[in-house]
């Protein structure tokens, strides 16, 4: 006899419930940081458009910003705790290779014992998570997902570096996905080129640091390799991801790209034809680059200051070192 498996049951389709931010404690102006890299105010403002960005306390972790966020996110979606089945974060600064920063955060925003796992595609984890949320809801593998992107960059960079320290912030952005009778999450465009791989990311391994080797390995880019390739490349992947959608850009309520570089911001909106009518988050001006918590913490502000935006649809597009990219059209809450 022939014993067949019962067939898992999700949801039509997934969509996004409600966002939490959190950020670090300082707002960190350029001055502070233009001394070890012989810089000025004015050239980080015309370079990047950030005029402060938010760094964590040496006590505040990963995971503490990672908790407040999904916790927020939690309460604002009015789903108990307990429902959460499933929490994914996106992180490239985890303070240990393991346990995981999920599986912390699962049981202190109360959700144990969900399934919990971290992902690592830097600039993009976020939208990466995404993709795998919605798939896992509509599999049937989870009804309630909590969705993170969680940074603590500042304790992996070099305030000496002039590639990339002025660039970065500290914090977590995070968002409750659920199950929805109509798309919320659109069909994602996503992808990676690690022929690039040396273009950004850390300058040594641990392993090279216990050995007394190196010093403590710290993140650094190749800036003008990295904005050619955000430019051009990723402008095709945030066009494609329109056409997946099945949306025009006139569609849109807003653009939430990664928040790497306010020049890049620009160009994207000017390469994609969006109309005045579609808002432009450009959260880097003062949280700075947060890496795989950009985008959410965006996505959050945005509605805070644009709640007529509810409802309409979002353009996001994450990428970074990898290097990796995705993009996606999703319903915003």
């Amino acid at each position: 006899m022939t014993v067949t498996l019962k067939e898992a049951v999700g949801a039509a389709h997934s969509r996004i419930y409600a966002y939490g931010a959190a950020r670090g404690e300082n707002a960190v102006p350029n001055e502070d940081l233009i001394g070890p890299i012989d810089s000025s105010d004015e050239w980080i403002r015309q370079r990047t458009g950030i005029v402060t960005r938010t760094r964590a306390v040496p006590e505040t972790t990963a995971v503490d910003l990672a908790t407040l966020a999904g916790s927020e996110a939690i309460e604002r979606a009015g789903i108990d705790p307990a429902e959460v089945d499933l929490v994914i974060v996106a992180t490239i600064s985890n303070p240990k290779q393991t346990p995981s920063v999920s599986a912390i955060v699962a049981d202190r925003v109360g959700a144990n014992p969900a399934a919990a796992y971290d992902l690592n595609a830097a600039c993009a984890g976020y939208c990466y998570a995404i993709a795998q949320a919605d798939a896992l809801i509509r599999a049937g593998a989870a009804r309630y997902a909590l969705v993170i992107g969680a940074e603590k960059l500042s304790d992996i960079v070099d305030p000496a570096d002039r590639s990339i320290s002025f660039l970065l912030g500290d914090g977590a952005g995070a968002a409750l996905l659920g199950p929805s009778d109509t798309p919320g999450v659109s069909a994602s465009i996503w992808g990676s080129d690690g022929s690039k791989a040396d273009a950004v990311g850390m300058n040594h391994t641990l392993t090279e640091f216990r050995d007394g080797a190196a010093p403590w390995p710290t993140l650094r880019q190749e800036g003008p390799t990295v904005f050619r390739w955000a430019v051009w490349e990723m402008a095709k992947v945030a066009k494609q991801a329109l056409e997946a959608a099945g949306v025009r850009a006139e569609d849109l309520a807003a653009f939430i790209p990664h928040q790497a570089n306010m020049r890049i911001i620009d160009e994207f909106a000017k390469q994609l034809g969006l109309p005045d009518t579609v808002k432009v988050a450009r959260d880097i001006e003062t949280t700075g680059n947060t890496s795989a918590a950009s985008i959410p913490l965006a996505s959050h502000r945005l509605l805070e200051e644009h709640p007529e935006l509810s409802g309409g649809l979002a353009l996001q597009i994450g990428f970074g070192a990898g290097l990796v990219f995705a993009a996606q059209v999703v319903a915003l809450p």
